[in-house]
């Protein structure tokens, strides 16, 4: 079954590709191709926030029951996010370097992500400066739960606090409306449910391995 979900995930995925690069149009007011890599820009961005999220959800229940596997699941969650995270900035680097001529603007949103950055690249620093692993778990797991409180701030609040910005609207603009070409709808929320798949697919495989590791 989980080899079916697998190959049926990796279609999706296949299909988003075909969708964003050939079927869906250009967005209008974007450079060249540009628009394109939002398709896969606004996913990553929205699944590290999820992954951070995620690590939070099980480190209360690590806190709550004091069970390895839930330290387990937080910390390849921080990892997970921190990648896609990372890929986020990246993408969106290349997107500002077409439209706004360099990488690096110093806009709102780009200097959110680095501090989330940051953030969950301290969780895992504290966790190796910690030897014993209990008291390394614990302090893991608050941390994480601080940073349900911090992601949302750095990912929806602080980017709007300054009122200017240089980064396109959000999906769902300020109005509460979607303005996009239908095409390019079906694409961007194929995509956003195809990565949020793809992060718990890579999720479960890898505390699965790390287990294996555990007891070999």
């Amino acid at each position: 079954m989980r080899t079916l979900l697998a190959w049926l995930l990796w279609l999706w995925i296949a299909l988003v590709i075909v969708g964003a690069l050939i079927w869906s149009p250009l967005a209008v007011g974007f450079k060249g191709q540009s628009s394109r890599i939002l398709f896969f820009h606004v996913p990553m961005a929205w699944v590290s926030f999820l992954a951070f999220l995620t690590a939070g959800w099980w480190s209360i229940a690590y806190l709550l029951r004091r069970n390895p596997r839930s330290d387990l699941r937080a910390r390849v969650a921080v990892e997970l996010g921190l990648m896609f995270c990372i890929l986020a900035t990246v993408t969106g680097a290349i997107w500002a370097r077409i439209m706004w001529g360099t990488y690096w603007n110093w806009d709102p949103r780009e200097i959110t992500i680095v501090l989330a950055l940051l953030f969950y690249g301290a969780y895992l620093a504290l966790r190796s400066a910690i030897e014993d692993a209990e008291t390394e778990a614990r302090l893991a797991a608050v941390y994480a739960v601080l940073g349900v409180v911090v992601a949302p701030f750095f990912y929806f609040v602080l980017p709007r606090i300054s009122g200017f910005t240089l980064h396109p609207e959000p999906v769902v603009n300020g109005s509460g409306r979607i303005e996009m070409e239908w095409h390019m709808q079906v694409v961007l929320f194929g995509s956003l449910v195809g990565f949020t798949a793809l992060f718990y697919w890579l999720h479960s495989l890898q505390c699965r391995l790390e287990r294996r590791r555990e007891t070999a």
